[in-house]
């Protein structure tokens, strides 16, 4: 999957169902997507939070875009919007910490950020860059992601529902990988006693469960 900027439960639980994650470097940049922006609770509603970037433009690899300076006003809007959230402290440290990694490419700080937030969740994947790993720079899409897969020695290929319109299961089969698609179920948890709102950053998740409930929570889903 492309690095994104505290995606939502199901890309989570997506980590959740693998032996290894490819943060997918080496593929362009997606303007208004999710990699360098999320939604979290303010007011009752989501709210956008976005990372500045530099050089961002979808002719440029991900593994070539800058990170911004805007990451202590990102940190004050989330103090602001959820310092009443019972797992506050927990949850703040994490993201303070996230914020705080001491890396100028967006992959490179997007990752370790995952891999923060994976550490307070207690997923250990192994972590790859796609940009790393030996395959033709010429391949596209599905061929390219089957040569990574083949080049790590997988027999499972995992992706997020987006994936079903992108990839074939027969195309996969001759190549001796299953294919399989993790599909999230509908979860709810108290939000300041107000009506639930969905699809936010896992820092909503943080910040009203504690390690255990977000356990439980990182198992909602199918796989199919």
């Amino acid at each position: 999957m492309q690095p994104y900027f505290f995606p939502y439960l199901g890309y989570f639980q997506l980590i959740r169902a693998v032996d290894a994650f490819v943060v997918f470097d080496d593929v362009n940049y997606i303007r208004r997507g999710w990699i360098s922006r999320n939604a979290i609770l303010g007011g009752g509603a989501p709210q956008r939070l976005t990372l500045d970037t530099v050089g961002a433009s979808q002719n440029r690899p991900i593994a070539e875009v800058g990170v911004g300076a805007n990451r202590e006003k990102l940190l004050r809007t989330i103090r602001q919007n959820y310092a009443r959230a019972p797992q506050f402290a927990a949850a703040y440290a994490v993201v303070e910490a996230a914020l705080g990694v001491r890396e100028t490419v967006l992959a490179r700080f997007l990752a370790e950020g995952l891999r923060l937030v994976c550490e307070h969740l207690g997923l250990y994947p192994r972590w790859h860059f796609s940009s790393a790993v030996p395959k033709d720079p010429a391949l596209r899409g599905q061929d390219k992601v089957l040569s990574l897969c083949e080049s790590l020695g997988a027999k499972q290929y995992i992706n997020l529902p987006g994936g079903e319109a992108l990839y074939d299961r027969d195309a996969f089969a001759r190549r001796g990988v299953a294919l399989s698609f993790i599909r999230p179920r509908q979860v709810t948890y108290p939000q300041f006693g107000a009506p639930f709102v969905p699809n936010l950053s896992i820092i909503d998740v943080m910040m009203f469960n504690d390690r255990e409930q977000c356990a439980r929570l990182l198992q909602e889903y199918n796989l199919v």
